[in-house]
């Protein structure tokens, strides 16, 4: 029988207006038939992981595995009720908002992290020059780089702040939020490419190490899917988040549509 979780309600927050992306500009997102701009899937998945951190605190940063999908948009200032139920050690995970389900996934703690070796994921710098997305951007079997980054001082807090995240674990003991390697998952095409409006899909993320905050974040990625369905097209990515060029910190599977089918008129 299924044990039932706390509910845990965000008032969710679009980070992302400014950005290149500009699925989260309220116009263009219209365009495609959205009522606004989208809250990043990136920080949905960060408002779904507060669940399993409460449940198992420092132990799922350090070896969590955390699954989501995203269905329906999640918008600028409205409600986020994120559920949860455990069954069996796996926690089931929905985020609806406006009585809708807007994503779904899992959470679960390994009792070890698995052994993934750095050699097997090879280092590559961004594209010097960027440019326009085509179905060529991101080919089968490449590798591809980011700019590295770090979310150190007033930015970590800024993050934590944005995301609406109260945990007191990350500033107390000096650790990274997870959902920062889900940006660094997104930089990785951003990073080699122009894109128009873009959304982000599903993750599956492996945490292999709790990131410190202030940590220098690379991704080490490989194209594993590009391809045409239902007039989008979609990238998938298998990839390695890396900290300060040496330690692993995550597995990622990453899926985007990174050009989309346009659902409205201009």
């Amino acid at each position: 029988m299924a044990s039932e979780i706390e509910t845990y309600r965000v008032a969710a927050y679009n980070t992302a207006k400014q950005s290149e992306n500009k699925m989260h500009d309220d116009t263009v997102a219209r365009r495609f038939g959205f009522a606004g701009g989208l809250v990043p899937g990136v920080d949905v998945m960060a408002y779904m992981m507060h669940l399993p951190v409460r449940k198992w605190g420092r132990a799922f940063l350090e070896r969590g595995l955390v699954e989501a999908r995203f269905v329906r948009p999640v918008y600028d200032g409205e409600t986020a009720d994120i559920t949860g139920a455990e069954r069996d050690g796996v926690v089931t995970i929905e985020v609806e908002s406006r009585g809708e389900l807007c994503a779904s996934g899992t959470a679960s703690l390994p009792a070890s992290a698995p052994a993934v070796s750095i050699i097997d994921f090879r280092e590559v710098v961004a594209v010097a020059e960027r440019r326009p997305v085509s179905e060529h951007s991101y080919e089968l079997g490449q590798w591809l780089g980011t700019m590295p980054r770090a979310w150190a001082g007033d930015d970590a807090k800024a993050y934590l702040a944005d995301i609406r995240e109260a945990d007191p674990i990350y500033v107390h003991e000096g650790l990274g939020h997870p959902g920062v390697l889900q940006r660094v998952m997104n930089k990785v095409l951003v990073d080699n490419a122009i894109l128009g409006p873009w959304i982000h899909v599903g993750s599956r993320m492996q945490l292999l190490c709790a990131a410190r905050a202030g940590e220098t974040i690379t991704a080490r990625a490989r194209v594993t899917g590009n391809y045409e369905k239902k007039g989008h097209r979609f990238v998938e990515l298998d990839a390695l988040v890396v900290g300060n060029g040496t330690t692993p910190l995550a597995h990622c599977q990453h899926v985007a549509i990174y050009q989309p089918r346009e659902q409205a008129a201009a």
